[in-house]
């Protein structure tokens, strides 16, 4: 990406945790400035009284919307035309939702189709389908740098069948002739074709989430550059 990409942020307060703001924000520092901050909410309620309190801080605005009918989400409507809004009348790169909410799938799939980058960051009760839209999801339970999050063990990321397909099949698309294949390179076909971050499953790099599978060799050349064969490969070099 180039350097400062403008951000739009928004938050749909009723379904997200005040108290990871200063982690999403941090995250969102890796890939530009956010310009655009808002949280949406009926702030009268006391259940998103958490998220009046870090607003200004942060520097993020608060947008009212009553729940003027029982059982619907006016917040949700509300965020959706401010965004779409955003995508037709302002020059922004990256649009972040803060929700675990399933609604706004459509949504990033629409900014996704205007040609954004779109982050979500969720906790895991997040359905798969909002998870799996967006181009990189973080679920805030894990993205916490002030707590450790246990790894998921290697024989229970062996039976990710999803996980281990999406590997093997980003390191067969860019493997060279003996199978090896350069870990930014497969980490990067994979960010290309799935939300996928090593973080929600306890890892901080992804070569550690690799390694602990053990369906993989790893070497080093010239003591920087990692690289990843399939061990499976290296059976039928052999033979």
């Amino acid at each position: 990406m180039k350097e400062k990409e403008k951000i739009a942020l928004f938050i749909d307060a009723d379904n997200a945790p005040a108290k990871k703001i200063d982690v999403i924000l941090s995250e969102l520092a890796r890939y530009g400035v956010v310009n655009i901050g808002k949280a949406y909410g009926n702030w009268k309620s006391p259940c998103i009284q958490s998220w009046e309190e870090v607003l200004h801080e942060y520097a993020i605005q608060p947008i009212q919307q009553f729940d003027l009918t029982k059982g619907k989400n006016a917040t949700d409507i509300a965020l959706v035309i401010d965004v779409m809004d955003t995508l037709y009348t302002k020059d922004v790169d990256i649009i972040c939702l803060v929700s675990s909410d399933c609604d706004f799938t459509p949504l990033v799939t629409r900014a996704l189709a205007d040609g954004k980058f779109v982050i979500g960051f969720g906790e895991r009760k997040a359905p798969t389908p909002f998870v799996n839209s967006c181009s990189k999801f973080l679920f805030v339970d894990e993205v916490n740098s002030n707590s450790k999050v246990e790894p998921i063990t290697g024989q229970k990321l062996k039976r990710d069948t999803k996980l281990i397909t999406l590997i093997r099949q980003a390191i067969e698309s860019v493997e060279n002739d003996d199978g090896w294949a350069q870990l930014g390179t497969i980490g990067q076909h994979i960010s290309n074709q799935a939300s996928f971050d090593q973080r929600n499953y306890g890892y901080k790099k992804l070569s550690d989430l690799i390694s602990a599978i053990d369906l993989f060799e790893m070497k080093q050349t010239h003591g920087s550059s990692t690289w990843v064969k399939d061990k499976r490969r290296a059976v039928d070099v052999s033979e």
